[in-house]
């Protein structure tokens, strides 16, 4: 899965997780991935308060 290798840890959850809330084909990964990006660039923009 690709999703360890871009991501940080703790930004996602298990593998396991992302297989069973989105699906086992590329597309479903890339989905939980640009979800996990706009969480953090929303709970950065509140943490800043903007």
């Amino acid at each position: 899965m690709a999703i360890e290798q871009t991501c940080p840890a703790g930004l996602l959850p298990s593998e396991e997780a992302v297989l069973l809330l989105y699906g086992p084909e590329p597309i479903h990964e890339g989905e939980a991935l640009a979800k996990a990006i706009i969480e953090s660039v929303e709970r950065l923009t509140l943490t800043n308060g903007n």
